[in-house]
């Protein structure tokens, strides 16, 4: 996260690729760093960044490929199924993990 993530988004790699222009970052990427935050229990961090990246679909829901960190346009492919992959993917485990927190902190 410290060396690839700008703003919500988290970059492929962060090295000189020979490519005239910028990669944006991967929006799977960024939805795989959810399940990362709610594997490592970090509900609350994996919650907040999954709101925060839900907030650049556009008005369908859809996600493109990659996304510009500084501006938040819409780069790649569109719509991006691995994208959306992720997304579902991202939302199960947090859903999860959350459903089991409140199992816990329920009085009986």
């Amino acid at each position: 996260m410290k060396e690839l993530s700008e703003n919500a988004f988290l970059r492929r790699y962060n090295a000189n690729d020979g490519l005239k222009s910028e990669e944006g970052a991967f929006l799977i990427c960024s939805f795989c760093l959810v399940n990362c935050l709610t594997l490592a229990g970090r509900l609350e961090d994996a919650e907040k960044l999954f709101d925060a990246l839900l907030s650049y679909s556009n008005h369908l829901g859809l996600f493109s490929e990659e996304i510009e960190p500084k501006s938040g346009e819409m780069l790649g492919n569109f719509p991006q199924a691995f994208t959306h992959m992720g997304l579902i993917a991202a939302a199960v485990q947090l859903t999860k993990a959350m459903d089991e927190r409140d199992k816990q902190e329920m009085p009986l």
